[in-house]
């Protein structure tokens, strides 16, 4: 596939290409442009070229193309899926759920299309004044290859719905699925110039679009050094930034809660997309009177996820989505059984077998009796791997739940309506979820405090990081 540039497919400047690889079977499946510098400022010339028509259109116009283009999407549903899962690795059903979150963004943001207007504020013996909101300009917006689909969604629904215009800069290694949906957004209207897609590395596409001087604003979602690094080089043109970085969520069991349910919301919350999810449970706290039974549970319906080729019928968990995660999980299971960190429950292992040969795979892993100095509990465990940890008391898992440098989300599960006011107010998190886990609606703001990050995603939250408000004072 060729980059989207001005409406058009383009090669990158340099000749070069980025090779995309299915983690499943090694094999390759397209090439894409390397993006230069040269092409970041081509896209961001033509989305600037584009701003003034785009933000001209009336928000109910912009509503009607973004809505026919969520039609699309889910017309072509399967056939989308199909390529996201053969780029990222995810199983087809997870696939299919990511391309129909796509389209519920594209069509929430469209019945916002007459909510960001100013306001009449009388000012008692100065007259009054009213306030105007007015699109920023070219936006950029930095995703992720974890969920591309998906976040691709978060940043333009309420960028393009606003009136900006954009240049999107795809992960390396899932770009096909978000050049995709750009023809089809292409196909249902969309003016040439006001979504653009720049292929290419990080450090070099990346970093031209936030320090380009006519990008205005930068929405970045991905790992805390990358985001960090944005958000330097973004304070010098004083650009509106928004980050949503890595997350260590914590999942608190009391001792009164619904087993079954707690289970199933372990298992999804961990293992949902290879454990690749910003909000992925990734620390367990579990009281010791329900732990022996907890894990029990739990280690039985992990024995029993299903592992393969995503595109394979019945799979629940396919492989990580590339080499060097892949390499980083078995890195930290080994320390746990070199340094004595903990107890192998189950999992732990490259699947054996000749079908897993190519494939960036590993057994869905659980581990207890994890000291607190453990690597499985100070970073952000991007993959299969769930350390579980046992508590005396509420106070006991918020304090451990609290002790590390990530807030981006963090479930209770008990039934007793004092824990769960107690647990909403006292982790640090910038979600909560109350027997619960791991789900984000298109209506509700979603970002992290500490070092998850800065500003919020999704919700009418999202419509403000879009716009200028501008006041104006007006004496009678």
């Amino acid at each position: 596939m060729k980059m989207q540039i001005g409406g058009k497919s383009v090669e990158a400047c340099g000749g070069e290409y980025l090779d995309i690889i299915n983690p499943a079977t090694g094999e390759l499946i397209d090439r894409v442009p390397r993006g230069t510098e040269d092409d970041a400022a081509i896209a961001v010339e033509a989305a600037s070229s584009a701003f003034s028509g785009w933000a001209s259109t009336s928000p109910q116009q912009r509503a009607g193309i973004l809505y026919r283009a969520a039609g699309i999407v889910r017309q072509r549903k399967d056939e989308l899926a199909v390529l996201l899962t053969r780029e990222q690795g995810k199983p087809l059903a997870e696939a299919k759920n990511e391309i129909e979150g796509f389209a519920n963004v594209l069509e929430y943001y469209c019945g916002l299309a007459s909510s960001f207007h100013g306001d009449f504020i009388p000012v008692p013996q100065n007259g009054y004044a009213f306030t105007v909101k007015k699109p920023l300009g070219v936006c950029a917006a930095i995703i992720p290859w974890n969920m591309p689909a998906l976040i691709m969604a978060w940043k333009i629904g309420p960028a393009l719905i606003s009136g900006n215009t954009l240049v999107l800069k795809p992960a390396s290694n899932t770009p096909l699925t978000n050049l995709t949906l750009a023809s089809i957004l292409s196909e249902a209207g969309l003016s040439a110039g006001v979504i653009n897609i720049v292929t290419g590395p990080g450090e070099v596409v990346g970093e031209s679009l936030v320090q380009s001087h006519k990008v205005k604003r930068i929405s970045f979602t991905g790992e805390a050094g990358t985001g960090k690094r944005v958000a330097e080089l973004a304070a010098s043109g004083m650009k509106k930034v928004t980050l949503e970085l890595g997350g260590s969520d914590p999942m608190l069991i009391c001792d009164d809660a619904n087993l079954k349910d707690a289970v199933a919301g372990a298992l999804r919350g961990r293992f949902y997309n290879c454990g690749q999810t910003c909000t992925a449970v990734k620390r367990l706290f579990v009281f010791e009177s329900v732990a022996e039974e907890f894990i029990k549970k739990l280690e039985t319906g992990i024995r029993n996820l299903r592992i393969g080729n995503g595109l394979h019928e019945n799979i629940d968990m396919g492989p990580l989505n590339n080499r060097r995660q892949w390499e980083y999980i078995k890195e930290l299971v080994a320390d746990v059984e070199e340094k004595d960190e903990g107890r192998i429950v189950t999992g732990g292992r490259v699947p054996e077998g000749n079908v897993w040969s190519r494939g960036y795979f590993f057994e869905p892993t659980l581990v207890e009796d994890v000291p607190g100095e453990s690597r499985l509990l100070k970073e952000e465990v991007f993959g299969p791997v769930l350390p579980v940890v046992r508590v005396k008391t509420l106070d006991e898992a918020i304090e451990k739940a609290n002790n590390t440098c990530y807030g981006l989300g963090a479930s209770i599960w008990t039934k007793n309506i004092d824990r769960a006011r107690i647990g909403s107010e006292e982790l640090n998190a910038g979600i909560i979820w109350l027997n619960q886990h791991l789900k984000v609606a298109p209506e509700v703001p979603f970002g992290g405090i500490g070092e998850s990050g800065i500003g919020r995603e999704n919700g009418p939250d999202a419509l403000s990081e879009y716009l200028d408000l501008k006041t104006v004072m007006i004496k009678t």
